[in-house]
């Protein structure tokens, strides 16, 4: 890894910081902008360096840095209710990350397709372990734990992957021109 990818991946993880603290408190999971950040690094980064860079944010989180949502750190908030949640990002901005050849691609709309689609997946892995976790730490059952920790988020959440492919396929180009420099 070069200098210039691990500037990419260190700058991803402060936008992930700084997007965790755009928040709306629900209980028992807040409403944050972190998905978007998380499916970004996977388009921008690869899969690799995205999940780098989610785990990169989790271990600074994880050491009491107040990068998690509402400015809380500390290894209690990965132990808490939306654990699941924050531990699923490196796997969730790995699988976005599959689309980063696409993303990358001169066709737009096919770029953007492929990009929406490993987002969504992506997604289905931020919930799947995230409700799992939820379920275990709270003890809830799992329609309350579908009713409370994904059913509020689905829509918005849609909504930044389309947002986060549309940023990845229009700086392509850029991010490309930089990495040959």
């Amino acid at each position: 890894m070069n200098v210039a990818m691990m500037t990419r991946v260190a700058l991803v993880a402060a936008i992930t910081a700084v997007a965790a603290q755009i928040t709306i408190p629900l209980f028992p999971v807040p409403f944050t902008f972190q998905v978007f950040a998380v499916v970004l690094a996977g388009f921008i980064l690869g899969p690799r360096y995205g999940a780098l860079a989610m785990a990169v944010y989790l271990l600074v989180g994880a050491v009491g840095v107040p990068v998690f949502a509402g400015f809380r750190g500390g290894l209690g908030i990965l132990l808490g209710p939306t654990g699941g949640y924050l531990v699923s990002y490196p796997i969730a901005a790995a699988v976005a990350g599959l689309a980063a050849p696409a993303a990358a691609g001169a066709v737009r709309r096919r770029a953007l397709w492929v990009s929406s689609l490993a987002g969504t997946a992506a997604l289905a892995v931020i919930y799947a372990l995230g409700m799992t976790w939820l379920m275990f730490v709270a003890q809830l059952p799992l329609a309350v734990a579908f009713v409370q920790g994904v059913l509020p988020f689905v829509a918005f959440d849609l909504i930044k992957i389309g947002l986060a492919a549309l940023v990845a396929v229009a700086a392509a180009p850029a991010i490309a021109a930089a990495s040959r420099t």
